[in-house]
């Protein structure tokens, strides 16, 4: 496998590349949605309540995580990862384009379509990553680096383009701008495959009946687009506000129910327990953070587009550019946050993992406390500046890095070896659970409760600052329970 001069494998760009353009794809269209959703149907857009439209949002999220299980099973047992990573590109791209189409119809469908080639494609793409630097090391780290900058730069120039295609020349626009940007990512992924050659193949397992797998695949696979047809043709009536409100109870009980098998059923040692609280704590935290984190794609952006001034002179400044603002945040802030990690520890003062995952909470409680104030003023003396807002998302982008990377290294660490990959599962459950409450959360503090915003939003910052707080009192105790790992 050829490398560069910086001694990167090659194969790290193609797989760059490919990133990038999926995430300009995905994070183009998701600043658009729920602006999309909440527009007038004389301007294009579906019309709908924006609890309906926040409810929707939390579960398209949602669902991306969640089709990251079967994706990655996919790419395990029957396609290979790189497989996985084609096809589910070749989905994407055509949910992106069915989203085009302007029926509500083709919207769900598109969605659906998008959500279920993400998660074949998250799940999968990591992976090789990983398998591109086998002797693992600082070298594989900032391979993961360079990948992580991929991702953040199709962030952001996605929410540009579509954002600025989407609201100022046609909402059908923006989404075939998205396809476009998928379908840029499969070409230069089959231009350059030689790179990852021998990377991502199938592995056959022993034992393992691939007709059967193949057959379970497509009975599910049948199933839910039995389903889908259903609900599209309008046999089958579904509620996307409390469909979002039974989809958490569904996911609190399957969280719960996993931990109590854990506990009690997997024949785990006292250590093993007690690293087993740790994750449940990392799923707590988890979620609450995402529940105000998504905020920017749903709530925040109906804030944008409606209480924030964003003429100047005679530009003015689409209301989904304030979701680009946390990738950009992102590129420039992930180096000094390294940075002050890389000199607490060379100072023997390098803060726990409890400890990071209070910060976290408490940077998100001061960005709610930012945005309540903002509300306020906005509901009180009419619009308010942009600088509120992007307040807010570099307070939450700084929580953002202290929790996302440190929360995916630890579960890792913690997990039982023979847990690993379910213990993953559950961790981006807890995002998914995230999700979900995001879309709940945005449904109560815009349209009809649009006035409860600020004090809503004051709630938040009070119980995620409680949390935080009541966190970093524990994180001596907590640090007792995992040994030997910060």
């Amino acid at each position: 496998m050829t490398s560069d001069p910086a001694g990167h494998p090659r194969g790290i760009y193609t797989l760059f590349f490919t990133e990038m353009w999926e995430r300009f794809s995905y994070y183009g269209m998701r600043a658009l949605l729920v602006l999309y959703m909440v527009a007038e149907v004389n301007n294009g857009g579906m019309g709908l309540t924006d609890e309906m439209a926040a409810a929707i949002y939390g579960l398209y999220t949602a669902l991306v995580y969640m089709t990251a299980l079967p994706g990655g099973w996919v790419g395990d047992r029957l396609l290979g990862a790189k497989g996985a990573v084609w096809w589910g590109g070749i989905i994407i791209a055509s949910g992106h384009m069915v989203l085009g189409i302007h029926s509500t119809q083709a919207f769900f469908i598109g969605l659906i379509l998008v959500a279920c080639g993400s998660g074949m494609l998250k799940s999968n793409m990591s992976s090789m990553v990983g398998q591109l630097y086998p002797e693992g090391g600082a070298r594989r780290d900032a391979g993961f680096t360079l990948f992580y900058m991929g991702i953040n730069l199709g962030a952001f120039f996605g929410q540009l383009m579509c954002g600025y295609l989407g609201e100022e020349v046609g909402w059908r626009w923006g989404f075939s701008a998205a396809a476009v940007g998928m379908f840029l990512g499969l070409v230069q992924f089959k231009f350059t495959h030689r790179h990852v050659a021998g990377i991502g193949e199938r592995v056959v397992h022993e034992g393992q009946n691939v007709r059967r797998e193949w057959t379970l695949l497509l009975v599910a696979l049948a199933v839910v687009v039995g389903l889908v047809a259903l609900g599209v043709g309008g046999i089958i009536q579904i509620d996307a506000i409390k469909f979002a409100h039974h989809t958490a109870w569904f996911i609190s009980g399957v969280a719960l129910l996993y931990f109590l098998w854990a506990f009690f059923l997997a024949k785990l040692n006292g250590v093993e327990k007690k690293r087993m609280v740790v994750i449940l704590v990392l799923f707590l935290a988890s979620a609450m953070f995402w529940a105000g984190f998504e905020q920017v794609g749903s709530s925040f952006s109906i804030f944008a587009e409606r209480f924030t001034i964003r003429k100047f002179g005679g530009l003015e400044v689409p209301a989904s550019w304030i979701q680009a603002l946390n990738p950009l945040c992102v590129i420039a802030l992930a180096p000094l946050v390294a940075m002050l990690w890389s000199r607490l520890a060379r100072g023997e003062r390098s803060p726990s993992l409890t400890t990071k995952m209070s910060w976290a909470l408490l940077m998100l409680a001061l960005g709610f406390v930012v945005a309540g104030w903002a509300a306020y003023r906005a509901l009180s003396m009419g619009p308010v500046w942009p600088t509120w807002l992007m307040s807010v998302v570099v307070l939450h982008t700084l929580g953002e890095l202290f929790l996302s990377p440190v929360g995916l290294s630890a579960v890792t660490k913690l997990s039982p070896p023979r847990l690993t990959g379910q213990m993953m599962g559950i961790w981006f459950l807890g995002s998914s659970l995230g999700d979900i409450l995001a879309g709940i959360l945005a449904g109560g503090v815009t349209g009809d409760a649009t006035a409860q915003m600020p004090a809503r939003f004051m709630h938040v910052a009070v119980t995620a600052g409680i949390s935080g707080v009541v966190l970093l009192l524990l994180a001596r105790w907590i640090t007792k329970l995992m040994p030997g790992i910060r």
